[in-house]
């Protein structure tokens, strides 16, 4: 069996004091996604950046203090890229890929957005080159008899099930019909939804609740952290969860894990 989880952070310096480190030592996965890391390695206590009994990896962004993701694996890499190929984005700390025996994992952090800003203007840029890479990704793993999982925050929930408040987010990042028109495109080009794919019926389960108000409470969530995977290993998935905290006061982030077991 394989488990991946992949998780946002919000900030690993501030999770690994709200509870991060004792999740890392209970969880059964064999691999972590992780994003918005926000941090250089030499910036983390030494039993977040070099856990016993775990190979880490983190990509931070040039601009200090922002994005950044890592994987964690039980299994040594047999080889580790950062980015994609983007002259824009390969030091934005948005991408990371580790491949391991007939497979490739990749932790995503895509950009959030805003509406009428340059940041939504950085997003679509993001996710024309992206959209590129998965496709070519794809076809260079099958050429090669492997399996490709792309797991993170993708910062997009694809269908009405997928957040609470759709219709008052219809003209919102993260809900616009251009953005689900891009990952619906994604998924038709060889991605499978995996936790959709067990779980068909919404609303939910959401992978994101914002702190403000009672939106946690209220389970008034987003599902934008998935994991997209070829269909080989897609068709594997036996279990999918979102590891939601027992009550606010308990998180250590605003996402929580949604972790996968596959056989393998």
């Amino acid at each position: 069996m394989l488990t991946v989880s992949t998780v946002n952070v919000n900030g690993l310096r501030a999770a690994a004091k709200k509870g991060f480190v004792e999740w890392l030592g209970e969880t059964g996965a064999d691999v972590i996604c992780m994003q918005e890391t926000r941090a250089e390695p030499e910036q983390l206590a030494a039993e977040v950046r070099e856990p016993e009994g775990w190979h880490a990896r983190l990509a931070p962004s040039s601009a200090k203090g922002r994005a950044g993701v890592a994987i964690y694996s039980r299994a040594e890499p047999r080889a580790v890229r950062i980015g994609f190929g983007s002259s824009e984005f390969d030091d934005s700390g948005r991408y990371l890929e580790a491949d391991f025996e007939g497979l490739t994992v990749a932790s995503l952090y895509l950009p959030s957005g805003e509406v009428g800003t340059d940041r939504q203007d950085e997003k679509e840029r993001f996710m024309k080159e992206f959209g590129e890479h998965l496709a070519g990704l794809r076809e260079r793993a099958a050429a090669e008899g492997r399996e490709v999982l792309v797991c993170g925050d993708w910062n997009i929930a694809h269908q009405e099930v997928d957040l609470k408040n759709w219709k008052a987010n219809r003209k919102n990042a993260g809900f616009l019909p251009e953005e689900r028109s891009w990952m619906t495109d994604v998924l038709s080009g060889g991605y499978v939804d995996v936790f959709r794919s067990l779980h068909p019926e919404g609303p939910g389960p959401y992978s994101w609740w914002s702190y403000r108000g009672k939106a946690f409470d209220n389970d008034s969530g987003w599902r934008i952290d998935y994991h997209f995977a070829t269909p080989g290993l897609a068709e594997r998935a036996t279990s999918a969860v979102v590891e939601r905290a027992p009550s606010y006061d308990q998180r250590w982030s605003d996402h929580a894990p949604v972790t996968v077991t596959y056989d393998s």
